[in-house]
């Protein structure tokens, strides 16, 4: 096996040319590309978007940094066996289930009083303090305690021994550049160590790493503590919504044996292959998404200020499946439990 680790795009392509059981349709990605561009030009997609959901923090400043960290250190798991009976948070009159139910959970915290977001506190926090912070106002608790115990201790310990209690100095020394600050954070935080191998090959495919990365972009609009010089090499961040979502548009395509395997509601593990096809092609199909539709910006003069890239094209899918979530229902996810996504 190649010791170095090949990057989620150089990793992504090499998936794809070597899938068995996931394929790319061609003409799927630019009938998704045309669509998108046609809503990037409506600005119903754009890097502000992030800030218009609810629970998302509305500052570009150090606490909103940390926030995101802790969210995005937590950010795995979220998907119910039972989809009438979810963990769910009720928050200022809202009720909210999967990531932002996560979300509203830190905020609750937050208004009670716990310093939820400082690593002096979670470094050291109790299971019945997560517990709490975490607590469902359904009957379904939110899976993975255990887990998220631990990686909330690692994270909090790294941050108070190694950067000053606060992930703006991780930030900081990455230089304003993405690729930098993925390094750092694969390198010091264990659980964002998302690598597979996959024909003899080590594979980052790194989805929260990635997302962390964005959403701190997003949040800072891209400038300031937000502002990276190579935003753009950031792929979309591979998890099981994002390829329901790119099956349902014809982009993706999966084989009978692995539709049979999904709708078996068989669960899958960390680095089985199948699972690692549809991760690496939703990675690569979405750099096609993306590359298509930078081609129809650049024969298209009324596109000059429109920003588009990998990041704004996953927030936008992940966005539009949760909105049409009944209609996606009969494609089924792939399952897994585990830290990574």
């Amino acid at each position: 096996m190649s010791k170095a680790v090949l990057l989620p795009r150089a990793g992504g392509k090499l998936i794809a040319q070597h899938s068995k059981d996931v394929s790319i349709n061609t003409e799927g990605v630019k009938k998704l590309a045309a669509m998108l561009l046609e809503k990037a030009k409506k600005r119903e997609f754009f890097i502000g978007s992030w800030r218009d959901h609810t629970l998302n923090p509305k500052t570009s400043d150090e606490k909103a940094i940390n926030w995101i960290f802790l969210c995005d250190t937590l950010n795995f798991s979220f998907w119910s066996k039972d989809e009438n009976n979810k963990f769910m948070v009720r928050y200022k009159g809202k009720e909210y289930t999967g990531y932002w139910s996560l979300c509203a959970a830190i905020n609750r915290a937050i208004d009670e009083g716990t310093p939820i977001t400082d690593p002096n506190y979670y470094s050291k926090m109790t299971m019945d303090q997560l517990k709490h912070v975490m607590r469902s106002d359904s009957a379904q608790q939110m899976p993975l305690l255990e887990e998220r115990l631990c990686v909330v201790h690692e994270a909090g310990k790294v941050l108070v021994e190694k950067y000053n209690g606060s992930f703006v100095t991780c930030l900081k020394q990455a230089n304003q550049s993405a690729q930098e600050l993925l390094k750092l954070v694969v390198r010091d935080f264990s659980s964002y160590r998302d690598e597979v191998e996959f024909e003899g090959q080590k594979v980052g495919i790194y989805k929260r790493v990635q997302i962390l990365i964005a959403d701190i972009w997003a949040c800072c609009l891209g400038e300031g503590l937000g502002k990276f010089d190579d935003i753009d090499t950031v792929t979309m961040f591979a998890d099981y919504r994002i390829p329901q979502a790119l099956v349902y548009f014809g982009v993706l395509e999966y084989s009978d044996a692995l539709w049979e395997m999904l709708k078996s509601d068989a669960t899958f593990r960390s680095g089985d292959r199948l699972e690692v096809e549809i991760r690496g092609c939703s990675i690569w199909a979405t750099e096609l998404v993306n590359q298509e539709i930078q081609d129809l910006m650049a024969a298209d003069e009324a596109c000059g200020d429109i920003t588009v890239n990998s990041i704004l094209i996953d927030h936008f899918l992940w966005d539009y499946r949760r909105e049409h979530a009944e209609e996606m229902n009969s494609i089924a996810i792939h399952k897994i439990r585990c830290i990574y996504y």
